[in-house]
């Protein structure tokens, strides 16, 4: 077993973790935001914040993505099989995916359906699609069906995380712990 001693730059670690906490607070709020039996003033607040949340996701999630291009990790490789590192590959791959497409199914489904975002409606931002009861459904579909991919790929990565914490103990978890702090 191979254990790693670099970790993920200081920036790269900040944004997984600010991320992580509005991802899981995301996931938690959208699920409950649409059941029966929440007053009208509270499912409101539920659902501004998430809309707004959502766009601070996708503007963190090129931040993320530039800051990955710009200043590629330079890890230690970990001794894994050939089907964990196949699953985590995918799964990485999945997450990412996912976070590109939660939020722009978000917007989708909200701007095509009529209704505001009222942090990009505050900046005077545009409705970059058109207003769409079928675009709206479509979209819906994506954000609906994508809640449960990313919640299941969530869980894995977290499972993943404190498997190679508290198991293996490969060092694995500390490169992207904790969010602060030098990196290497």
């Amino acid at each position: 077993m191979t254990t790693t001693t670099k970790k993920y730059s200081g920036t790269s670690r900040l944004i997984h973790w600010i991320m992580a906490v509005l991802i899981l607070g995301m996931i938690v709020v959208g699920f409950l935001m649409v059941q029966d039996g929440w007053s009208r003033p509270v499912q409101n607040t539920m659902f501004i914040s998430h809309k707004n949340i959502g766009v601070l996701l996708l503007i963190l999630i090129f931040v993320r993505l530039f800051n990955r291009w710009r200043n590629p990790p330079n890890l230690a490789p970990v001794e894994l099989d050939s089907m964990q590192e196949f699953a985590a590959r995918i799964a990485h791959f999945g997450l990412y995916a996912l976070l590109l497409v939660m939020p722009l199914a978000g917007y989708i489904r909200v701007r095509a359906g009529g209704f505001p975002i009222e942090a990009l409606d505050a900046l005077g931002m545009p409705t970059l699609v058109p207003r769409s009861e079928a675009l709206a459904e479509a979209a819906k579909m994506v954000h609906f069906y994508g809640a449960y991919a990313i919640t299941a790929l969530v869980v894995m990565h977290i499972g993943a995380a404190c498997f190679h914490g508290l198991v293996r103990k490969d060092g694995v978890f500390t490169r992207m712990w904790p969010p602060v702090g030098k990196g290497a």
